[in-house]
């Protein structure tokens, strides 16, 4: 993978707190394991509160576990007031999701201004094995500060007013 240089110096407090900040990322228990400029490894442990009939992890948290990994991996390279948003992703199902602890790999392939493009793979480690599971690729977009709705209603009643 090519070097990528982050546009924030604090890119790792950012991408930490953009996984922070997300309620279901913490019921997910889903945390950072390695984090660099356009790459991060994520990880999860088993819940049976997780799993679809058959026992397996469902696909949908498989999933959202590889749309989260693009998303930080994507933020790792955006500017310090840019957030960032997934615009669209398709995700490969290769093996059951059956595993004592899940892993989430990413790495950015084409960075650009507004559209980043992304790579992710999903692990299942089950009995002392690592199985690829899932891959997707993503194309996230950097999101511009919005002001907040009341700003803007305060700010046009105070220029009616005037």
């Amino acid at each position: 993978m090519a070097a990528f240089e982050p546009k924030n110096p604090d890119y790792r407090t950012a991408a930490t707190a953009l996984i922070d900040g997300q309620p279901a990322m913490r019921t997910l228990g889903i945390s950072i394991v390695h984090l660099a400029p356009g790459e991060v490894e994520l990880a999860m442990l088993h819940s049976p509160a997780f799993t679809q009939q058959n026992g397996f992890v469902h696909a949908g948290i498989i999933t959202a576990g590889l749309d989260n990994a693009c998303g930080v991996a994507a933020f790792t390279l955006m500017p310090r007031e840019v957030d960032i948003l997934t615009v669209e992703f398709k995700t490969t199902l290769l093996a059951p999701a059956r595993g004592e602890r899940f892993v989430f790999t990413a790495e950015v392939i084409k960075p650009g201004r507004t559209l980043t493009f992304c790579e992710a793979k999903a692990f299942a480690e089950h009995n002392g094995l690592t199985t690829l599971i899932a891959t997707m690729s993503g194309t996230l977009m950097a999101m511009l500060p919005r002001v907040a709705a009341s700003q803007v209603l305060s700010t046009a009643h105070a220029q009616r007013d005037d």
